[in-house]
């Protein structure tokens, strides 16, 4: 049975699609659709959530009540409790800016025009295509993230480049501190996008008034020193970061993204 979140405003939205949905032959068996009209009610209820409640994909409208921000601080609050719950977005704004932000500054997997020809088809396919590649991701060794020549050990927390442990670059005895470590798995978990400081505050459960991007930056330069003292001080991964790989920075927004080596 396919659990699917789903935040729509408009109730004639609700109305076509909800029985699509329901019926629409995803895994076998029928589905289970929750349905919220207010984003402020579903964030509300993902705060209660439990994992035996957790959904297996989430379908958002990007603008709604008025904002152009109410689906991304839906995905958001998703995104802390689950970070690899798959995020499509069924909206009414493609080809726009709000489009461009889904896509390059927050999980989104999709973003689906609810203006197209055979719209509901086309809902089910993207669907069942989100829920195949999850799937897919979970067959694999589920406590390690790769990613070209990082592995980072999501139950030990050990993080290794090219085969050599990352540690604290200014006390090599000593193992680089947890802050750094959680910043690059939400990097290397969410990449190819980028993370802005806001982003990483939440996620780190900080509160943001205190957690600036001068610490979000400093963290970022205690990163990039682990990884060049695993390589002997050789510099090298500094200038892969240079070459827009590694930890890249991302334009002038205060953020960054992780984009592998190969």
């Amino acid at each position: 049975m396919a659990k699917l979140f789903w935040v729509e405003d408009q109730s004639h939205w609700i109305d076509r699609f909800s029985a699509v949905l329901e019926q629409a032959d995803l895994d076998g068996e029928p589905n289970h659709l929750e349905v919220y009209k207010f984003p402020e009610a579903a964030k509300q209820r993902i705060a209660l959530m439990t994992d035996q409640h957790r959904p297996d994909l989430a379908l958002l409208d990007a603008h709604m009540n008025g904002s152009d921000q109410a689906g991304f601080s839906v995905s958001r609050a998703l995104l802390k409790k689950w970070p690899d719950l798959p995020i499509l977005y069924l909206s009414e704004h493609s080809g726009t800016e709000i489009e461009e932000q889904a896509i390059t500054q927050t999980d989104a997997q999709d973003f689906i025009a609810k203006h197209q020809r055979n719209i509901e088809a086309v809902l089910c396919w993207r669907i069942k295509a989100a829920l195949k590649k999850r799937h897919a991701n979970q067959q694999g060794d589920s406590s390690v993230l790769r990613s070209g020549s990082l592995e980072l050990n999501t139950d030990t927390w050990e993080v290794f480049w090219k085969g050599v442990k990352l540690m604290n670059p200014h006390n090599p005895k000593r193992p680089l501190a947890p802050t750094p470590r959680k910043i690059l798995r939400f990097l290397v978990e969410r990449s190819p996008r980028p993370l802005s400081t806001e982003q990483i505050a939440d996620l780190l459960e900080a509160d943001l008034e205190r957690f600036s991007y001068a610490n979000y930056r400093q963290h970022i330069k205690t990163l990039r020193s682990a990884f060049d003292a695993a390589e002997n001080g050789s510099g090298h991964f500094n200038d892969l970061c240079q070459q827009g790989k590694g930890i890249v920075t991302f334009g002038d927004v205060h953020a960054y993204f992780w984009k592998s080596d190969q």
